[in-house]
């Protein structure tokens, strides 16, 4: 435990090196108007925190810097004490695709954290069929169009050796609505509503030949993440060597090893926040990673995240995540119950 003075000390030190990336001084510190004690008495607080492993000393003349304990005592009480913004971000998400919406969220975080912004989209097994479209593109040539609940789409194109009949496509397209609407996209059931011993052998034989469009549907999606902001890590220079971008670059490149990371804060009730050697991924071990779920009241269904620096703004990030991950839950849940 250390004492209220201390916690002031460190909330201090760990906020002026965020900034400027430079050690911080006993004198520095003397400066600030909230710090009552001299320099004598802040050095003495400040070899105590060195001692209990949540600052470092450089140099023997330097200052000090936060360590990634220093830097997680900092987030942990930030968490409790930070208030939560619910409109400070305008993502303009109402009544958008899905896809556009995981867009404009990547894209306006990493822009207003200045950070590494991931979105990663619903997976295809929580959506279910929202409508299906049978549309001639030529007498011989059908598109089948599906849109999902998470207003995904889905598009298949099948040829045929003689012009089909308009009449059956326009059939078509009425049947697989009736028979597919609200059904989840796994392909047994999928297949089980497809088939009907009511159907006349035309039909029957027409409705199988448009089944791959559904039955494979699951089977040929993947997971999507949507990634802005990569240029302006490199642009800050924030990162001690290129090694650090390299494995990064690797780790985005690697979708399933990033969707594994980011899965964890699915079970998190608030931010997830992961400090240098807490990120289990090797990549992520000189980075500090902010993530929250988004989705329905329920159950999480993606989640949104920054990665950056282990000096960064967590305040702002952690507050700006926190609204994302809001307004997306508040799209999702609008998309999935329209």
């Amino acid at each position: 435990m250390i004492t209220p003075r201390q916690e002031l000390i460190l909330r201090k030190v760990v906020e002026a090196y965020n900034a400027t990336g430079q050690p911080v001084g006993s004198k520095t510190l003397a400066a600030d108007p909230e710090l009552e004690p001299g320099p004598s008495t802040i050095r003495n607080e400040l070899a105590i925190l060195e001692e209990q492993g949540l600052l470092a000393h450089p140099h023997t003349s330097a200052g000090r810097i936060p360590t990634d304990a220093g830097h997680r005592y900092y987030v942990d009480h930030l968490l409790r004490a930070l208030p939560a913004r619910t409109h400070g971000m305008d993502l303009q998400l109402v009544r958008r695709e899905v896809d556009e919406a995981m867009r404009v969220t990547s894209e306006t975080l990493s822009q207003v954290t200045n950070l590494l912004a991931i979105v990663s989209a619903p997976p295809l097994d929580t959506a279910t069929i929202r409508r299906v479209e049978v549309l001639a593109l030529q007498p011989q040539v059908l598109m089948v169009v599906i849109i999902t609940s998470t207003g995904g789409v889905s598009k298949r194109v099948f040829t045929y050796d003689a012009p089909v009949d308009p009449g059956l496509a326009a059939w078509a397209a009425e049947y697989l609505n009736e028979r597919l609407a609200g059904t989840g996209l796994g392909a047994r059931t999928l297949r089980s509503k497809l088939q009907d011993p009511g159907l006349g052998p035309q039909e029957a034989a027409f409705v199988e030949g448009l089944s791959p469009a559904f039955t494979e549907l699951a089977a040929t999606a993947e997971d999507t993440l949507y990634v802005d902001g990569t240029a302006r890590l490199f642009a800050e220079q924030r990162f001690q060597d290129l090694s650090q971008i390299n494995e990064l670059m690797t780790m985005l490149e690697r979708r399933a090893l990033l969707l594994g990371v980011l899965s964890a804060a699915l079970s998190e009730r608030d931010v997830l926040v992961r400090i240098g050697s807490e990120n289990e991924a090797p990549a992520l071990r000189s980075l500090a990673l902010v993530a929250a779920g988004y989705g329905l009241p329920q159950r999480k269904l993606g989640t949104v995240s920054v990665i950056g620096p282990v000096r960064m703004d967590y305040s702002g990030a952690i507050n700006s995540v926190r609204e994302a991950a809001a307004a997306l839950s508040r799209f999702v849940e609008e998309i999935y119950e329209s």
